[in-house]
Formats: C-alpha cells, structure tokens, sequence
C-alpha cells in the first residue's frame, strides 16, 4: 500500500487503489482472521475461487471492503454473490466466459426479489491475453489461458448488458500472467494492452468501466544466495510502472484513469509461517582408521591405497587425489566381478574418504571448482522430523526452494555441506545439496543438544496444498503475536492430530480398529499384568501424533 500511495503522489495519479487476498493462497482462519484485522484501516478485501471461499470472504471482509470472485462458477454460486451484495459487501463477479454472465442475468429475474442498483453485484470480465507471463506460471496468460474472454466476447459481454439493463454494473476489467513474476517485462507489456482495451470498452459505452484488476504475481525471492536471486524489480519498480503505465495510456486514449486493483497473495502470505523441525539423527560419511579391516594379503589396488594415504603431502595432494578417486572405480569394478570381496570394499571406501578429506585439507580450494565438487561430495545427511509431502509440498512438486536456517549456534558460521532427509517412507522425500545453491550446517551431535532448523517462506499455499503422505498430517501449530516493543505471545496451540483421528479421517471405523486392537491383546496367553502394562502403552502411543520422538537433549 505504502509504495502505491508514493507512487500515486509521484504521477499525480487520480484513480485509487485497492487491493485483495486471494484466498486460495490461504484460507486458515488463523491467517485469514489476523489479515483482515491488520488491514483494515486500508480496506483490504478478499478474492474467492469456489462456493467455500466466498463464505470466507463473506464472513471476514468488512463491508463496503472489496471481494472479488474469480473463477468457473455455478448458478448457486452466482446466487451467494446476490445474497452477499444484498448483504451491504462490494462484491465484483468476474466473468469468465459468456454463459456466466447468462445466469447473472437469470439468478437477478428468479430471485424475485427487488434489488436496488446499487445493491446488485458489480460485474467484471477477465480478459484472455495476448500477453503471457514467463517461468511456471506463464500459461496463467496468452491465448491459451485457461481463463478469460476474447476480444470478440467482449464486445458480446457488452451488448448482453446493455440489452438486459446491466451496463451500469460493468465496473471492471481483469487479468493475471502468472504467479511469481520473475521480470517486469512482461507485467508492462500486459499493462499496455489492458489499458487499451479499458479505453476502447469505455469509448464503446461502457461508461460505468472504472477499474483494473492487474491479478496477482508479485514474486517472492525464495533464494538465500545473491547470485540465484530472480526477481529483477523492486516493489517500488512495480508500482511505479504499473502507475505511470495506466496513467500514460488513460491520457493518450482520452478516458479517466482507471482504480488500480491487484490481488497478490503469496507476497502477503508467504514470509507469516516458518516451520520449525528438529534433526534426529546424522547419516555421517566420517570414517576413521579403527574401521579398516586390514588382512594380511589384501590385493594390489588396496595396497596402493594404503600407501597413497601415508604418504600424502601438500606437493602431491592434487595427484593423489586423482589416483585414489580412479582407484575407487577400479575396485567397485572388481568388486561386481565377484574379484574382491566385502571387507576389501569397506577397505576402498574408507580410505578413499579418508585420502580425499585430507587432501582437501592440505590444497586451497579457492578458485578450484574440480575441488570444490569433491568437496561437496563429503556432506553429512540430516534428518529431520518433518515430511516434504506435508509441509513443503512446492519443494515437491515444483522444485521450488525455501530458505532454511539453523536455529542454534547462531554466533557460530555453519561450514558442513547438508543433505536434508524427511521421515517418510519416499526416497522423494529429500532435499538434496545443490552445489549452485549450497546448504551449509553445523556440525553437531544430537545425542548431546537438540538442533533446530528454520523453514522460511511457508506461508502461501503449502499448509493447504500439504498431503498426508505415510499418513504424517499438519504439524503442531502456534500462533505467536509481537507487540511493537517486540514482546511476544503465544496466542493459540493447535497440537497435530493423533494416530486414531488420522484414521478417522480416512473414513476407518476407529471404534473396530480399537476393539480388534484390545482382543487381540486380552485373548493372547500373557498375564494379566503384561496385558494390563500393554494396553497402557497402546493407548498412551494411540493419543499421540505420527511424527518421530525428539532425541532429548542431555542434561548436566
């Protein structure tokens, strides 16, 4: 708001602005509840995309606030958003194809009830593109959309209302590129071609035409290194075209410069969540001398090695490098040849770790990208107690990134290249280490202290687009407010569902599972004791949620 208010005051702009929430982006009420109470001196809105959400957005926005419903919709559908402009809310319909604006027309004569102009829904047409977006989302854009009207349907949308009355109603024109807009090219290219259809609809008769809604796509900037960074506008960048640009195309074309909505989401949602997830465990690749299985013969190869890690130096690290990697290959050759046998192989393993990590100790790997790979090989696995599918589903699907922090030894430069495992049963339930975009760590023992790691950036969609894969539902969620001195508190706790309402969820029959889960345990042979110690730990795990134990830290 506030970049949009200087840049309104820079251009002398005479439209206003407005902004919306879409929804879809998150519809918790936790959010949605502290959104809408923390804009409401801006008279921020909410945008609906199905039956559900319109009652959200009924329910939460203030009236004479703006909502906006985008989207395919049905007769009963277009029946809420009378109910709701009867209510007192500024409710704009936008059209996406012409047989919507056919039951507008037919839900007004069969409701039968009189409705004054002004408590009748404002209408809006989505306008299909010719401009399109780039990255994931360009097909959000173009004439390949999957939304919008024509230009030739247009002009029909037109002559509807006028014949039926509703013209007056026909308030706004929108459109949408593509979430994530990466390059404010295409924004501007868009801009330009909006401004000119608002201008020819308004000179056509569209006299009550006074807004356009520019969508949404405001990028978020996911990456935590300079050099990955995509996004190349600032916000400030962003308001000052999308306001000089309407402001230009209103003079040249003749016609008042048009309310400026937008809908961006995930630049509203995404930095409100972090999930918070401790590493159990380390899958190390440190191996030591104590492992080795020396035998008396051990074959050649094994032997070479042996002597390339006693006699590496800092004169001959790089070559000694290059033959024990060649020697690795070799002998895991040998090996699938049945030449060598298993120990032989842990031999192999072990001291080409061993010779790399010192020769990676005794050269300077600045400037060495050769080296500089090798070294990122060595990386430790950390597993964490959280599932991808459930709380990172765009990693998943999208191979979107997340700024992820250790929460622990912050005075302490983390410098352990870091895989991330989740605890599900799927080898996709990984976060590999990317050399381009590396994830350094500490090195730590989580027998001896807990460590924490901080996934940024959650906000927007991945709560109600996370699957219970292997069964692992919404985490543990806290609610925390600051104040302006900066004191915090813990407003609500919602705890994570336990292993019977999961199963309830999924339409099990609880009440059997548990009555099977008992007889089985008071029809066996043991004694009453062990049956009575059994069905106490039975429940006790039952009451609790799927997510592994946190290995507690020492004390004292």
């Amino acid at each position: 708001f506030g970049e949009f208010e200087r840049a309104f005051d820079e251009f002398e702009y005479q439209g206003s602005f407005n902004a919306v929430f879409p929804l879809k982006v998150n519809q918790f009420p936790n959010f949605v509840s502290r959104v809408t109470d923390a804009s409401s001196s801006y008279n921020y809105g909410l945008e609906a995309g199905s039956k559900a959400e319109l009652i959200i957005a009924m329910a939460n926005t203030p009236l004479g606030a703006p909502i906006t419903v985008n989207g395919f919709k049905d007769k009963e559908m277009i029946a809420l958003c009378f109910i709701a402009a009867k209510s007192g809310h500024n409710i704009t319909i936008t059209i996406e194809g012409l047989n919507e604006l056919e039951t507008i027309i037919e839900v007004h004569k069969e409701f039968g009830i009189n409705f004054a102009s002004t408590q009748l829904p404002h209408i809006g047409m989505r306008i299909r593109m010719h401009s399109a977006g780039v990255g994931a989302w360009a097909k959000s854009g173009g004439y390949s959309s999957k939304f919008g009207l024509t230009s030739t349907e247009l002009l029909i949308a037109c002559d509807i209302l006028k014949n039926e009355g509703w013209i007056e109603r026909f308030s706004m024109i929108h459109f949408h590129i593509g979430s994530q807009m990466e390059e404010i090219s295409p924004l501007k290219k868009a801009l330009r071609e909006a401004g000119n259809i608002y201008a020819d609809l308004i000179k056509m008769g569209a006299s009550s035409l006074s807004s356009i809604n520019i969508g949404g796509g405001l990028a978020v900037e996911y990456s935590q290194i300079p050099k990955s960074q995509t996004r190349n506008y600032s916000i400030k960048e962003f308001a000052n075209d999308v306001v000089y640009l309407m402001k230009d195309i209103s003079q040249s074309k003749g016609v008042k410069e048009p309310n400026i909505f937008t809908e961006s989401g995930r630049f509203i949602a995404a930095s409100h969540a972090i999930l918070i997830a401790p590493v159990l465990e380390l899958f190390s690749q440190e191996y030591h001398e104590k492992s080795l299985r020396v035998k008396e013969s051990n074959p050649p190869l094994i032997e070479e090695l042996f002597d390339l890690y006693e006699n590496i130096e800092k004169s001959n690290a790089r070559e000694y490098l290059h033959d024990a990697i060649d020697h690795l290959e070799s002998l895991l050759t040998l090996f699938d040849l049945g030449y060598i046998d298993l120990e032989d192989r842990s031999n192999t393993e072990i001291l080409v770790n061993l010779i790399v990590k010192k020769a990676i100790f005794l050269l300077d790997t600045k400037g060495r990208e050769d080296l500089k790979q090798i070294e990122d090989k060595i990386q430790e696995k950390y597993l964490v107690n959280f599932s991808i599918f459930q709380s990172l589903p765009d990693f998943w699907g999208l191979g979107q990134g997340f700024p992820i922090v250790p929460l622990s030894h912050l005075s302490k430069e983390p410098t352990q290249a870091a895989a991330i495992w989740d605890i599900t049963c799927d080898s996709d339930g990984e976060i590999a280490y990317n050399s381009k975009a590396p994830l350094k760590l500490h090195d730590i023992d989580v027998e001896k202290e807990e460590y924490f790691l901080g996934f940024f950036l959650v906000g927007a969609y991945q709560e109600v687009l996370g699957m219970k894969h292997n069964l692992f539902t919404h985490p543990t969620e806290a609610t925390i407010t600051f104040d302006e001195s900066g004191e915090y508190r813990i407003e609500s706790l919602l705890e994570a569902q336990n292993l019977m309402d999961i199963l309830d969820d999924l339409d099990y029959d609880i009440g059997i599972i548990d009555k099977k889960l008992k007889s089985n345990i008071e029809e066996s042979s043991l004694s009453e004791e062990e049956k009575e110690t059994l069905l106490g730990k039975l429940y006790l795990y039952l009451s609790e949620n799927s997510y592994l134990k946190t290995i507690q830290a020492s004390r004292g």
